[in-house]
C-alpha cells in the first residue's frame, strides 16, 4: 500500500493530466477547418394570411356616460304689467297650468278709453318651483323670466365619438342603459344624437360669432324612465344596438383599408401574388366587418393592410387579441 500511494498515484495523476494537455493542444492548433456553405439560412418573411369566413356581425356601440337631472324649464310672463297677486313661493310643487301670479296692465281702447286687463300667469312644466322671487307691485314685461321649474325627472348623457357614428346605420330610438350601483338594466327611450351647430352657445368674444370647433363634440342623450330611481352623477353604461349582419361574409377590419363604407383588401391570387381589390362594407363590431360585396367565401387576403403600423388596426378597427400584433410579419424557419 506504500508502494502505491509513493509510485503509483503520482504516476496516473501524471498520465491524465498529459491526456488532458494533449487533447487541449489538439483543439487549439490542429483542430479540423469549418466547411464553408454547410449551414444554409431557412427563415423566410411571411405575411400573415386568413380566408374569407361566413360570420355574424353584432353592432353594439357601448358608451361611458352619466345620469343627469334635467335642466331647468324657466317661466315667462305672457303679460305685461304690474304684480297684482303671487300665488306660490319658491320650493313648491307645481304642475303644469298652475297658476303662481296674476298681473294687470292698464291699457287704452281703439277709441281711446283707458281699461284694465287683468291675466293669470302659469307654469309651463311640472316640478319644482326652484327659482320664483316676484315681489307684488313689480313690473314685468312679456318675455320676462319670472322664476324656473326644475322637472322631477333625468337623463343618461354619454359622448360618443364620430367615427362611432359610423357604426349606427339607422337613427336609434333607445339604449339599454346599465347604472353603477343602480338598478337593473333598464331601456332608455326618446335618444336623441346632438351635435353643436357652428356659432352655438354664442360664439368667441371677439364678436364673430365662433366657428363651433372649440368644445364641441356629439353626445347622446336618452329619457331615464319614471319608475326607475335614479340620482344625479351616477355613473351609467348606455348600449346601443346598431344592428345584426347573420351568415354574412367577414374578415378582421386589420385586413381592410378603410373602416365604413367602402375600402380595400389585398386578395391573394393561385400564383401569391397580391390584388388590390375594392370592397363594400357593412356592420363591424369594432373587431370583424362585413363585407357586402367585393370577395368570395374562402378567398385568402392578407390579415394585415400593408404598411399599417403595429396595432394600427388596418382601417382604424380595434386589432383582435388573437392575432399578432407584430406589423403583420410573421417569421416562420
Amino acid at each position: 500500500m506504500t508502494v502505491a500511494r509513493k509510485w503509483v498515484f503520482p504516476i496516473l495523476r501524471i498520465l491524465v493530466f498529459a491526456v488532458i494537455a494533449a487533447a487541449l493542444v489538439k483543439l487549439a492548433f490542429f483542430a479540423e477547418p469549418v466547411t464553408q456553405g454547410a449551414e444554409v439560412p431557412t427563415g423566410e418573411i411571411v405575411e400573415p394570411q386568413i380566408p374569407v369566413t361566413i360570420g355574424t356581425i353584432q353592432n353594439d356601440v357601448v358608451l361611458s356616460g352619466s345620469v343627469n337631472a334635467n335642466a331647468a324649464i324657466p317661466v315667462k310672463a305672457t303679460f305685461g304689467g304690474e304684480v297684482r297677486q303671487v300665488l306660490t313661493r319658491q320650493g313648491k310643487v307645481v304642475k303644469k297650468g298652475t297658476p303662481i301670479m296674476v298681473v294687470r296692465a292698464d291699457l287704452v281702447n281703439s277709441n281711446g278709453t283707458p281699461y284694465q286687463r287683468t291675466e293669470t300667469i302659469l307654469a309651463g312644466a311640472n316640478g319644482i318651483l326652484s327659482s320664483f322671487s316676484v315681489l307684488v307691485g313689480q313690473v314685468v314685461g312679456i318675455g320676462d323670466v319670472v322664476g324656473q321649474v326644475a322637472p322631477q325627472s333625468f337623463n343618461v348623457t354619454a359622448t360618443i365619438a364620430p367615427d362611432q357614428l359610423y357604426r349606427l346605420t339607422e337613427q336609434p330610438t333607445e339604449a339599454q342603459v346599465s347604472v353603477q350601483g343602480g338598478p337593473a338594466p333598464f331601456a332608455c327611450t326618446g335618444l336623441t344624437i346632438i351635435t353643436p351647430l357652428p356659432g352655438e352657445g354664442g360664439g368667441g368674444g371677439d364678436g364673430s360669432g365662433g366657428d363651433g370647433s372649440a368644445g364641441a363634440g356629439t353626445t347622446v342623450r336618452c329619457a331615464v324612465p319614471t319608475d326607475v330611481r335614479v340620482f344625479p352623477g351616477l355613473v351609467a353604461e348606455m348600449t346601443i344596438a346598431g344592428g345584426i349582419a347573420s351568415n354574412v361574409l367577414t374578415v378582421p377590419m386589420t385586413a381592410v383599408e378603410g373602416a365604413a363604407d367602402t375600402g380595400v383588401v389585398y386578395v391573394i391570387a393561385a400564383d401569391g401574388s397580391q390584388e388590390e381589390r375594392p370592397v363594400t362594407l357593412g356592420l363591424n363590431d369594432g373587431i370583424n366587418v362585413e363585407i357586402k360585396s367585393g370577395l368570395e367565401e374562402g378567398e385568402i387576403v392578407l390579415q394585415f393592410v400593408p404598411g399599417a403600423a403595429a396595432g394600427d388596426g388596418g382601417g382604424g378597427g380595434i386589432v383582435d387579441p388573437g392575432f399578432p400584433t407584430d406589423g403583420g410579419v410573421t417569421i416562420t424557419k
